[in-house]
């Protein structure tokens, strides 16, 4: 059976994608919660109207990503920690942290999740990477002191 999926749904597709799914799973699953239509000849249009719009969105995602990529990536971030003579950290800088430190240097708010980073347990110069978009990664200089 082809249906137009309503929602985006992993493993399956993405809004406004048209798919051939079984039918039980059709009937049981994608219609009675409404993930998805069946595809006459009208909602195949409003799918394509589903589609350009998607498009669309992604396409302005992806040009704010750039822009906060470059932002990022144009300097380096200073993290504050506790640490020993040696320079070894009491605990460690984690992602949380990175993004506390980029949202009052920089002023942009990110999810902790978007940040790629081991946790740092020494002082001095690291990289972290920020997962801004499916398509846009950057990497972030930290420099961690002791504070």
């Amino acid at each position: 059976m082809k249906v137009i999926l309503r929602q985006d749904i992993a493993g399956v597709g993405c809004r406004g994608d048209i798919i051939a799914v079984a039918d039980g799973h059709a009937r049981n699953y994608l219609l009675p919660r409404g993930l998805a239509l069946v595809a006459t000849d009208g909602a195949v249009q409003q799918a394509t109207s589903m589609r350009r719009a998607r498009d669309l969105r992604e396409a302005s995602d992806r040009a704010s990503a750039h822009t906060v990529a470059e932002t990022l990536m144009a300097r380096s971030f200073t993290v504050k920690a506790k640490a020993g003579n040696e320079g070894r950290l009491f605990g460690s800088v984690t992602t949380a942290d990175i993004v506390a430190a980029l949202a009052a240097q920089s002023g942009v708010i990110l999810d902790r999740k978007k940040v790629v980073a081991q946790p740092i347990r020494t002082t001095g110069a690291h990289t972290a990477i920020v997962r801004l978009h499916a398509d846009v990664e950057c990497t972030v200089k930290l420099s961690v002191v002791a504070g």
